[in-house]
C-alpha cells in the first residue's frame, strides 16, 4: 500500500527542484523527506530522483511515475471535494505567482469581497509551475500567474506591465527617466531569484559589458525591495512592486515586459462554486483589464 503522503513528498520536489524546498513544502524537516523518498523509492522498486550538488532530477523511471502520481492525488482531490459540495457557502482556491504585487493582488481581493463578502478565499503561493500543476491537479480552482503561448487557450489575458530599475530616493540617478547599463556600472545589485527575467538582466549588464556587484539575493520581493529602500543596491522589478520608498527608472534598452492572466478551471466546478468563479472571472477581467 502506497501512502498519499510520499506522493506529496515526490510532487514536492519536482515542482521545487529542491529537496530543502520541498520539505519547506510539506512542513516536515529534509531528513525526514529523504527517508519518505527513499521509502517510496523502495516501494516502486526504482530510483526517481538523480541528486547533484546544486539541483534535483528526475530519472527516467521517475518522469514515467510522475504522471500517475499527479492522477492518484487529483482523485484524491476530487473524492474530497465530492464531499465538500453540500457545503452551503462556495469556496475559490486561488494560487497567486509569487512575484505578482502583493498591494495589487490585495486591493484585487478586498474589492472582490465588498461585491461578495460571504465568499470564501483560499489562497495559495507559487511558481509558475507549481501554479499549473496544482491546477492540473485541481487542486487550484484558479490562478493569477502569467501568460505564456503554450497556455492561452486555458486563460483570460489581463493587463501588461514593463520592468524597470529601481535605485533608493537618495541615489544620485533618483528621478531620472531613463538610466542605462553605464550609469549602473559602479553600483551594487540586489537579485531577485524568482524574477521571470534574470536571466535576460544578466545578458543585458554582460552585453553592455558592465559587471555590477552582487550584493543580496532573496527570493523574497518584499526584501529585495526593502533593501534597495536600504540603501544596499539597486535591482529590475515590474511595475507594479515599484512603492514611494524607492525611484523607479526605465532600463535603457531593456524592453522586456509580462503579461498576466487568469488561468481558469479545467474542470467542471459545482454549482454554487461555479456561480462564485464566474463572478471572480468577470470581476478579475474589469478590474486588470488588457488595456489598464
Amino acid at each position: 500500500m502506497m501512502d498519499l503522503y510520499l506522493l506529496r513528498y515526490f510532487l514536492a520536489v519536482v515542482e521545487t527542484g529542491s529537496f530543502t524546498r520541498a520539505a519547506d513544502r510539506v512542513f516536515v524537516t529534509q531528513p525526514t523527506l529523504s527517508a519518505g523518498i527513499k521509502k517510496l523509492e523502495l516501494q516502486v522498486g526504482q530510483q526517481l530522483f538523480e541528486r547533484t550538488n546544486r539541483r534535483v532530477f528526475l530519472t527516467d523511471a521517475g518522469t514515467r511515475f510522475l504522471p500517475r502520481a499527479k492522477a492518484i492525488l487529483h482523485e484524491c482531490n476530487l473524492a474530497v471535494q465530492s464531499l465538500e459540495e453540500a457545503e452551503s457557502t462556495p469556496v475559490l482556491r486561488l494560487g497567486v505567482l509569487t512575484t505578482l504585487s502583493n498591494r495589487a493582488v490585495g486591493t484585487l481581493l478586498a474589492g472582490f469581497r465588498q461585491q461578495h463578502p460571504q465568499a470564501i478565499i483560499e489562497i495559495t503561493d507559487g511558481s509558475e509551475q507549481e501554479l499549473a500543476n496544482r491546477l492540473d491537479d485541481r487542486s487550484l480552482d484558479y490562478a493569477l500567474s502569467l501568460l505564456r503561448s503554450n497556455s492561452a487557450d486555458r486563460a483570460i489575458p489581463l493587463r501588461k506591465e514593463d520592468y524597470c530599475f529601481i535605485l533608493p530616493q537618495t541615489h544620485k540617478l533618483a528621478g531620472k527617466p531613463s538610466v542605462s547599463a553605464s550609469d549602473l556600472r559602479e553600483d551594487y545589485m540586489i537579485v531577485r531569484s524568482r524574477c521571470e527575467v534574470l536571466s535576460e538582466t544578466s545578458r543585458y549588464f554582460t552585453d553592455h559589458n558592465v559587471r555590477p556587484r552582487l550584493v543580496y539575493r532573496t527570493p523574497n520581493d518584499s526584501r529585495a525591495i526593502a533593501m534597495v529602500a536600504a540603501g544596499l543596491g539597486g535591482t529590475v522589478v515590474p511595475r507594479s512592486l515599484v512603492d514611494d520608498r524607492v525611484s523607479a527608472s526605465a532600463l535603457s534598452g531593456f524592453t522586456y515586459s509580462r503579461q498576466l492572466a487568469l488561468f481558469r478551471p479545467v474542470y467542471d466546478m459545482p454549482l454554487g462554486a461555479a456561480e462564485l468563479g464566474a463572478a471572480f472571472e468577470i470581476y478579475v477581467e474589469t478590474v486588470w483589464n488588457v488595456s489598464s
